[in-house]
């Protein structure tokens, strides 16, 4: 029998490197790809239109955000890309689940680096907020299972 309510947006799992995880993130967002559409039309086509054939393709840029509980290995990942430059590059997958922790669907970004780092907002003026930290991804691939 078919599903008939959507999948919830929170219950979800980011790994790197197929099993590696950097702790819990509160949001991802940024999931896509995009193509680029070629317009042609052969000279000697019966229909005064153009043809559209799909050419190269891109993946959007992921947005990872979690509070800092233990920032040393996405740190040690940062610093990484710095030296280490192409032989940086991971695989992170995002996995969605269902109400009962079972998996449900997963997008694989393949070939990432880490585009952009943003540390917390901190402020003296007490109240119970959270250090938040941010992490741009950039893939080269994303694939669906």
């Amino acid at each position: 029998m078919a599903r008939e309510t959507p999948y919830g947006a929170f219950n979800f799992l980011v790994k790197f490197n197929g099993n590696e995880e950097f702790g819990g993130f509160s949001d991802v967002s940024g999931l896509g790809t995009e193509f680029n559409i070629a317009e042609y039309r052969t000279g000697n086509y019966r229909e005064n239109h153009v043809r559209k054939i799909p050419g190269t393709h891109k993946v959007s840029d992921v947005t990872l955000k979690r509070g800092i509980v233990d920032p040393k290995k996405l740190m040690d990942w940062v610093k990484e890309v710095r030296t280490a430059s192409v032989n940086a590059k991971r695989t992170v997958s995002i996995t969605l689940q269902d109400e009962n922790h079972q998996d449900v669907y997963t997008w694989t970004l393949r070939e990432v680096v880490p585009m952009k780092y943003t540390g917390p907002t901190l402020a003296a003026k007490g109240g119970g907020d959270v250090a938040m930290e941010e992490l741009v991804l950039s893939a080269e691939a994303l694939d669906f299972t």
